[in-house]
């Protein structure tokens, strides 16, 4: 983490069974949800480092307007890597409504049993996704309150080293 972000983090569990990721703690627990301190806005960077596992079918990182499940609360953006396919699609759903769902890319950047670091970097019209220090793609906001977007959930064949 920056210098100015570090004694105060970022990403807070919202179940209080697992540790806050400023912890010294090797591995967090998945699936993980946690609060986006403050939602997001223009020039804010979601960090999320793991490991993918040795025989992976997938896992998702998606940003949303809250917890809930029921009504499912609105998702801003969905990464899922799909390790069949090679493929890291992208989509979101609005009042119940999912999009156009987004696949090309220029290569596909994980692999099995290996490191990885993706950065979800919030700018005024789009997210942009960053996997190993290289620009990916980007997904243009279809939820218009950047500040409404203030949870992080991450599920599937991943273990996670670091939430920043």
């Amino acid at each position: 983490l920056p210098p100015a972000a570090q004694g105060r983090p970022l990403l807070v569990p919202s179940d209080p069974g697992h540790p806050p990721p400023s912890l010294p703690c090797p591995f967090q627990i998945v699936p993980f949800c946690g609060h986006i301190k403050g939602g997001m806005r223009p020039g804010k960077k979601i960090l999320v480092m793991g490991i993918v596992d040795l025989n992976p079918e997938s896992f998702g990182i998606s940003l949303t307007c809250g917890e809930s499940e029921d009504p499912p609360a609105d998702v801003a953006i969905e990464l899922k890597a799909v390790f069949t396919d090679r493929q890291f699609v992208r989509n979101s759903c609005v009042a119940g409504e999912w999009g156009e769902e987004q696949s090309s890319i220029p290569y596909f950047p994980f692999i099995p049993d290996q490191p990885f670091r993706v950065e979800i970097l919030c700018e005024h019209p789009r997210f942009r996704i960053f996997v190993d220090g290289h620009q990916l793609f980007d997904f243009y906001h279809r939820i218009e309150t950047l500040s409404a977007i203030d949870t992080i959930k991450i599920n599937g064949d991943l273990q996670l080293t670091k939430l920043g």
